[in-house]
């Protein structure tokens, strides 16, 4: 056991550290956080610009003006668009995790290692989340930042659930973008393929309101957006986080079964 942690520790530290000393990687950074600081700003804007509406609405005809959540509500828009930027930002990160092995003629010395290849897969995938994590942990700062100043002041564990499950999906996504790495040499088709099927992914709840039935409530358990839209909107539901768990899995497992028929081509 101690070895295969061993194993799984330096695979991620071999990938966080050619995240860090890519200049790939700090451009898809420095887009993540001008587009995040676009989308917070706008969603707060839109928000107060609503709360105001409504507040002088109220005035001009004398009726009691609702409660009106500024803080809540503009959390709820700006992580709803940060889902969406998620799915054009996390296919660049994992389009290279093997794709980049196999063009380099490294993937065949990986395949015949002493290392197991889910040792291989989990290091690799621990390794580009910390790195999305990292770009992540930034947006905490000025939403505390704003929220501080609503009253009343929004719950610390309700942003910190909604990021969580950012963080969560983003998982999902980059360990199915690692299997589909692990099939190709060409990190643009990885990364295509990879948007392709987690857009896929994103419209089964549309599938499913079309479908209806049992079948409809099938396809719509399957859902990314459902599942992250239960997080986010501050409830931890059981099912949601198997389902995330599900996800990752899969994408390593069959990242693992990939590099197997890799290995027992090349024996």
């Amino acid at each position: 056991m101690g070895v295969i942690i061993s194993n799984i520790l330096a695979i991620y530290r071999k990938e966080l550290h050619g995240y860090f000393a890519s200049p790939l990687a700090y451009i898809v950074a420095g887009a993540f956080w001008f587009l995040a600081g676009l989308f917070f700003l706008t969603a707060l804007q839109a928000e107060s610009d609503r709360a105001l509406d409504i507040y002088f609405q109220g005035q001009q005809i004398g009726a009691p003006v609702p409660p009106i959540d500024v803080a809540y509500n503009t959390l709820q828009s700006f992580l709803g668009a940060m889902f969406f930027l998620s799915l054009f930002i996390l296919p660049i990160l994992s389009m290279g995790l093997y794709s980049e092995e196999r063009k380099r003629g490294t993937l065949e010395l990986l395949a015949t290692s002493p290392i197991t290849n889910w040792a291989v897969a989990v290091g690799k995938l621990l390794g580009v989340l910390t790195f999305f994590i990292t770009m992540v942990v930034p947006l905490l700062v000025y939403e505390a930042i704003a929220f501080n100043a609503s009253s009343p002041p929004l719950p610390p564990a309700v942003p910190l659930l909604g990021h969580a499950a950012l963080i969560l999906v983003a998982a999902a996504i980059l360990s199915l973008g690692m299997f589909i790495s692990s099939l190709t040499e060409s990190t643009i088709l990885a990364a295509i393929l990879t948007f392709v099927l987690i857009l896929c992914f994103s419209l089964i709840e549309l599938l499913a309101k079309l479908t209806g039935g049992v079948l409809g409530e099938a396809w719509n358990h399957l859902s990314l957006v459902k599942h992250y839209n239960t997080l986010v909107q501050g409830v931890v539901d059981t099912s949601s986080l198997i389902m995330f768990a599900s996800y990752i899995i899969l994408g390593v497992f069959l990242t693992a079964q990939s590099i197997d028929t890799l290995r027992y081509q090349r024996s």
